[in-house]
């Protein structure tokens, strides 16, 4: 391994063993259910709802140290890659696996970034809304999730439902808004050639998760 690549682990490591989660626990606070449910070595998947720059950051805290260099949350190419500092920030801090939103030729796959992930047997971090979008309203699940699930229907797929992060650094903000978030985790599923009722599935336990919290309406 070359150096440049065990320094981009260890500022990698930093960042979310120290930085990002000292912000999680101390300037947030963070609540988490049913920990146990998440996976301890890849390939999987976690699927979950996206209202906040922040989400991926929680979610790999969730997971053991030793996971932290196989995790990859699948993240738009044109918008994390658009500038050098930011390219290398979300590549190698974050840890970010870049795909594309828009197809170059007809036949050309975007997941295949993906598909290579999960066979290296890494853990993907996936928001099948797409965007971030208002917070703690969940948008309709795009079908790429379902692609996946056919495509390895023996890799678990993970949902978890977040709570509060839209409210702590929603969509256009820059600042930190301190704020308390809740983590709820999900039993995984597994994927078949039945996308409609994979997805039926999917966003059913979702909607069960968002249940098992009481919270106050947003001001």
């Amino acid at each position: 391994m070359d150096i440049k690549k065990i320094t981009n682990r260890f500022l990698r490591f930093i960042f979310y063993r120290i930085v990002v989660r000292l912000v999680v626990l101390i300037v947030l606070g963070r609540n988490v259910r049913h920990r146990n449910r998440l996976p301890t070595a890849g390939p999987a998947i976690l699927v979950a709802n996206h209202n906040s720059h922040l989400d991926t950051m929680v979610l790999i805290t969730l997971l053991s140290s030793g996971l932290l260099n196989r995790i990859k949350p699948v993240a738009a190419a044109d918008y994390f890659l658009s500038s050098p500092l930011k390219a290398w920030f979300a590549l190698n801090i974050v840890g970010i696996l870049p795909i594309k939103r828009q197809k170059d030729t007809p036949d050309e796959d975007l997941l295949a970034p993906c598909y290579l992930s999960l066979e290296e047997g890494n853990i993907l971090v996936f928001f099948p809304e797409g965007s971030r979008g208002e917070p703690e309203h969940l948008t309709a699940f795009k079908g790429g999730i379902a692609k996946l699930a056919e495509r390895y229907p023996d890799v678990p797929i993970t949902p978890v439902l977040l709570h509060g992060l839209g409210k702590v650094l929603p969509r256009g903000e820059k600042l930190l808004v301190p704020f308390f978030c809740d983590v709820f985790v999900g039993e995984p599923l597994y994927g078949s050639k039945d996308r409609k009722g994979f997805m039926a599935q999917l966003e059913k336990r979702m909607a069960e998760l968002s249940q098992e919290g009481i919270f106050p309406p947003w001001e």
